[in-house]
């Protein structure tokens, strides 16, 4: 069963109180759109993405994915979110569809494949996370008549289903005077209650002007070293067995490099090199750990800690997808963040440079810093 993605980014943002639409104020170096409609560009769970925009937008849109390599279709939204939906649910051509906010830029790829996994095996799935908070109703809006935390949750997108049933629910919708605030709803209006499946907290959407704080900084790293015989491979702390290792003055990480470069460049404080030179006797053969651990104390001293980490691991040799769990919990535990928040994924350049004829690994990293 192939997946689309709808991603629903007609809306005005009024409550942001921007000119412009607020997908397109920045996060870092690229703009909220971009952000979100990278994640489901990467991710090996989606087939199709479908976007709805606003006529106003599309342009702009069209021209900030005019580089994406999967199937991108863009349709133009209506005077509601629902409208919007429906028009885009008319134009899937996968069996699932997910449906997404566009405000939602934090999203990570054990969500999706949540997502997807409970839409195969009930036929629904939305992300959902248990509320923190405690929940007061008042009749009279002045005092508190029950307090209540437990069994609500907080609903977020992606929201999944089968396209056909979601198509159904929508169609009914649209002849309903009703105002429906997401998908759930209608699908459980008209057809039956929705699966809830685990969300993540860090899944936040953009709504208020505050929620665009200049608190929070966006990383980026690169790094690749040359793969030589006699050598030790260590991939995010963790040692993978091979004939061959990364060659450094360090142990080589290049995985823990790329992070620690994503990190100091959120804060504007140079690159590793700067920090640990490689002509520095003491940092030879040093875990690169190690000097993570470094890395992270430089910017708590700056009022700042790690949100979440991004990488994409380059190699075309060892198959690396079976260590991803395993280094995303390891670095976790450094970062003192869930493992959840440590996106690590694995590809291969088809044959392609220095990667492709297994002289090198690289690896491209990305973090989000928040104050402490």
């Amino acid at each position: 069963m192939k997946t689309s993605v709808i991603l629903a980014c007609a809306g005005k943002g009024v409550r942001a109180e921007f000119k412009d639409n607020k997908l397109l104020q920045k996060i870092g170096n690229i703009t909220i759109f971009e952000k979100t409609f990278s994640v489901f560009e990467k991710s090996n769970l989606i087939d199709e993405i479908i976007v709805a925009c606003s006529k106003e937008d599309l342009d702009v849109f069209k021209t900030l994915t005019k580089n994406a390599t999967k199937k991108t279709t863009f349709v133009l939204g209506g005077k509601t979110r629902t409208e919007s939906v429906y028009n885009a649910l008319k134009i899937a051509e996968n069996d699932i569809v997910l449906i997404h906010d566009g405000a939602r830029p934090f999203l990570q790829e054990q969500t999706i494949e949540n997502c997807v996994k409970s839409v195969k095996e009930f036929s629904s799935g939305i992300a959902c996370c248990p509320c923190v908070d405690t929940l007061a109703y008042s009749q009279d809006g002045k005092t508190i008549n029950k307090s209540v935390r437990q069994g609500f949750y907080n609903v977020q997108t992606p929201q999944g289903f089968l396209k056909d049933e979601i198509l159904s629910c929508y169609e009914k919708a649209m002849k309903s005077d009703k105002t429906y605030t997401d998908d759930a709803s209608v699908y459980g209006e008209f057809l039956r209650p929705a699966h809830i499946c685990e969300g993540d907290a860090s899944n936040k959407k953009l709504t208020y002007k505050s929620d665009f704080s200049s608190d929070v900084l966006v990383g980026t790293g690169f790094d690749l070293h040359r793969l030589v015989t006699d050598r030790k491979l260590i991939l995010g702390g963790v040692e993978i067995p091979h004939d061959k290792g990364l060659l450094g003055h360090s142990d080589a990480d290049v995985l823990t490099h790329a992070v620690m470069d994503a990190i100091l460049s959120a804060l504007s404080l140079g690159d590793i090199g700067k920090h640990f030179p490689d002509k520095d006797p003491a940092y030879k053969g040093i875990s690169s750990i190690v000097l993570l651990k470094k890395v992270l104390e430089i910017i708590k001293n700056k009022g700042y800690k790690v949100r979440n980490v991004s990488a994409v691991i380059m190699a075309e040799k060892p198959k690396l997808s079976t260590y991803a769990e395993k280094i995303s919990t390891t670095l976790a535990e450094v970062i003192h963040i869930d493992a959840k928040r440590v996106g690590i994924t694995c590809t291969t350049l088809e044959g392609v440079g220095l990667v492709g004829r297994e002289e090198a690994i690289a690896c491209q990293a990305y973090c989000m810093l928040e104050k402490a």
